[in-house]
């Protein structure tokens, strides 16, 4: 009896030695610029059966999945799907927008150098980002010996989903007709992207990320990361992060419906298919956890709606800015408004200061001249939109897109369908950025490891994304995190 019980009290020793969290070999982040929710089905009888079809009839989809803040733009988006936070914590509070006076770029960086080519596109880091990433927090669970990778042909597609450990992050710089990275990851380019380079390089200036070539492009390039950094043959668990550029620009420029975004869509499926027979291939069906997301969505263009008779236009923020450039000019003489991004205006601190003015001031008189104008919703000092009239989803987005010190001093909403750009008969193309669903409903999609077919109407939103994913990994999700883990039901 004595040797049975030892026996057993071994095997049970045996077994908890042995056991392992179980986690997937390969995770891989899929975001598709500006790819509209409806998109999943307002294509899917063109869809083949291998690639975004494969994903929506096998896999997950969190189908009420929206964006909880606004500006809804590029940059915001990527960081907040891989933090699950939104501007108001990370920093990132735009592509572009003003920091102690002067225009910046989210991921611009002089103290880094590019390397792969002498341009200035490839001075990036993911340094103006504040919070970590699921992949950071990959490497902090496996003590760094996970491998993070980032590949997308903007620059701030690849950087910030990839995070502040990444191993690489490769963005495609135009001006040299190739991959490159910057000196925040390494010093020289690793002789796979090199060779990579040495195959598909285009000539300097040719517009790749205006084509569906783009999109075979990036694929083409996580492939070579796949096998030549071996992501998902070690012990640990990797993580490729790619961005789809592509349909974003195509989108800018001929709307959300059309033979360009068809074509575009078109070869996105055609590319994930092979992609995903890649990853079967490599990793093993079933071994690799992939989601599908986007940064934003996208307006109709405004134009295709009028002649269906719905109300939507264009509104000339240029106009605007000069409009309350004079209006302050003639109250206080002075013109402050440095510009609008971000459906913000942002003001000059030194110029008010110079004046002898108080800032407060100034801002109530502006918010008073934008409230005149018919075209806005609301308009607000960003300082106290808590205490502003306007539904509490929309408020709670104004909130959440705030960061003081990068973030203009006064926001605005439009109409709805009406978006920044001067109104023109002739214009095909769309925008985004605003707190409406056009823009903020966009695809979650669950696919391979530990995932069952189903999907759920319960409302989601980008910043759900991280936690959920780093559940189902049993790490810790992001530091500045604000979105829960959600289900598959």
């Amino acid at each position: 009896m004595k040797k049975l019980l030892f026996l057993v009290a071994g095997l049970l020793i045996a077994t908890a030695t042995n056991a392992q969290i179980q986690r997937p070999k390969l995770v891989v982040g899929l975001v598709v610029d500006q790819m509209r929710w409806d998109y999943l089905y307002y294509y899917y009888n063109e869809y083949g059966n291998d690639g975004l079809r494969r994903l929506i009839d096998q896999g997950f989809s969190y189908e009420n999945t929206h964006i909880n803040y606004a500006p809804t733009v590029t940059a915001i988006g990527h960081s907040s799907v891989y933090t699950g936070s939104v501007p108001a914590i990370t920093g990132i509070a735009g592509n572009y927008f003003y920091q102690d006076d002067k225009s910046v770029y989210c991921c611009g960086d002089k103290t880094v150098k590019s390397v792969g080519s002498d341009s200035s596109e490839g001075q990036m880091s993911p340094r103006r980002m504040l919070a970590s990433t699921i992949g950071d927090e990959l490497q902090i669970a496996t003590d760094f010996r996970s491998k993070v990778i980032g590949v997308a042909l903007k620059d701030r597609a690849s950087i910030l989903p990839a995070g502040h450990a990444a191993d690489g992050a490769y963005w495609w710089d135009t001006s040299a007709g190739r991959f490159v990275t910057s000196t925040f990851y390494m010093d020289k380019l690793p002789q796979w992207v090199e060779d990579f380079n040495a195959k598909n390089h285009t000539s300097p200036k040719f517009d790749i990320k205006g084509s569906p070539q783009g999109v075979t492009m990036t694929f083409k390039m996580a492939e070579a990361a796949l096998r030549n950094e071996k992501l998902g043959k070690g012990k640990d668990t990797d993580m490729l992060t790619v961005s789809v550029s592509s349909t974003d620009i195509i989108g800018h420029r001929f709307s959300t419906r059309g033979k360009e975004n068809y074509d575009v869509y078109m070869q996105l499926d055609k590319d994930l298919a092979q992609f995903l027979k890649v990853l079967d291939k490599e990793v093993g069906e079933g071994n690799y956890l992939l989601f599908l997301t986007a940064d934003h969505g996208a307006a109709h263009n405004y134009n295709y709606m009028r002649e269906h008779r719905i109300p939507a236009g264009g509104w000339d923020y240029k106009q605007t800015v000069k409009g309350l450039n004079e209006h302050l000019q003639g109250k206080f003489g002075i013109s402050p408004v440095m510009g609008e991004d971000n459906y913000q205006f942002y003001l000059n601190d030194s110029v008010i200061s110079a004046a002898g003015l108080k800032k407060q001031v100034v801002i109530d008189e502006s918010v008073d001249w934008l409230k005149k104008d018919p075209q806005f919703l609301y308009v607000f000092d960003e300082e106290k939109v808590s205490e502003t009239t306007m539904p509490q989803w929309t408020k709670e987005r104004m909130e959440n897109g705030y960061f003081r010190g990068r973030s203009g001093e006064i926001g605005v909403v439009t109409r709805p369908q009406f978006f920044g750009g001067k109104d023109s008969p002739d214009f095909r193309g769309t925008q985004h950025g605003q707190p409406f669903p056009y823009d903020t409903h966009i695809p979650f999609v669950l696919f391979g490891w530990n995932v069952k077919h189903g999907s759920t109407s319960i409302e989601t939103h980008i910043v759900d994304i991280a936690p959920t994913v780093c559940a189902m990994l049993h790490i810790q999700m992001p530091n500045g995190c604000i979105g829960k883990a959600r289900n598959q039901f």
